[in-house]
């Protein structure tokens, strides 16, 4: 069966003409010509197979037919119009996953760097712990994800390497003969699995005291001298110190932060490197 469609400008032709009464004044508001418009009603006759319109030297009259299709010829205009002005509203959006370990201070100045360089894209941002994210990411649902280094992945590309310490509140002494108060995040948090790991091999007997839902509870809990955390250098409050060295705590290593992208097209491409550099900067710094 032969599909049938309608030619939208010769419907919207029809609609100009059927509300101004006129050829010529139709043409004009379409930026036309009288006799292009009176092709394309033609053209348009004959694929409804019936008259719209009964034209004489003086006027022009719907017929019947051209009134019962009057109503349907606006909404198909106007269906057409909206789904223009909808995909041109349509933002290009990037979806950022941001490992909670890596996300600092510096995030507020990061999308704000972000937006001025591409005001028309919708940023949004995830934080979670980086096995989460990485997960989201495989799942495709989000375009960029920024983490921690995990050892069973072998993709992703290198951004910086950053130094983490033990600290606490200044003054904050534990009890003698008690385990290592631990503040720490929950599974499947990679420093918190790194620094059991240590602290088990160190030989030093340890608990958790606290367990946040991210960083900034996680330091709320060290500020409060609940006990000590494995935090990286730059995400520190103000009144907290490392006391790694003083304890005889094991050292952390350098950890990496990896980004893993999936670009679509070069300004998302430009967007990733705006963010890359940026990180990159600030553990620098």
């Amino acid at each position: 069966m032969m599909e049938r469609t309608l030619d939208v400008d010769a419907v919207r032709a029809f609609v100009r003409v059927a509300e101004t009464s006129s050829f010529t004044r139709a043409a004009d508001i379409m930026g036309s010509t009288q006799s292009a418009i009176s092709l394309k009603l033609k053209r348009l006759e004959a694929k409804l197979d019936c008259r719209l319109l009964d034209r004489t030297p003086r006027y022009v009259h719907l017929t019947q037919n051209g009134a019962a299709f009057l109503e349907r010829a606006r909404e198909l205009v106007e269906a057409h119009d909206r789904a223009f002005i909808t995909v041109g509203q349509v933002r290009p959006r990037l979806a950022i996953g941001i490992s909670d370990h890596v996300a600092g201070p510096e995030l507020p100045a990061l999308i704000g760097r972000m937006n001025v360089q591409d005001p028309q894209l919708l940023i949004e941002v995830r934080i979670g712990s980086s096995l989460d994210l990485l997960r989201t990411f495989d799942r495709r649902e989000i375009d960029v994800a920024i983490v921690r280094f995990q050892a069973e992945r072998d993709d992703g590309e290198l951004v910086a390497e950053e130094r983490f310490g033990w600290f606490a509140a200044s003054g904050w002494q534990p009890r003698a003969g008690e385990p290592l108060p631990i503040a720490t995040m929950p599974e499947p948090c990679g420093v918190r699995r790194l620094a059991a790991k240590r602290l088990d091999e160190a030989g030093i007997a340890w608990t958790e005291v606290f367990v946040g839902g991210g960083v900034t509870a996680v330091s709320a809990a060290v500020m409060a001298k609940l006990g000590v955390a494995a935090l990286a250098r730059r995400m520190l409050p103000l009144g907290v110190v490392d006391v790694g060295p003083r304890l005889g705590l094991p050292a952390l290593p350098r950890l990496p932060i990896m980004i893993h992208a999936r670009v679509a097209n070069d300004r998302e491409a430009a967007a990733i490197a705006t963010l890359s550099d940026a990180f990159a900067n600030a553990v620098k710094g």
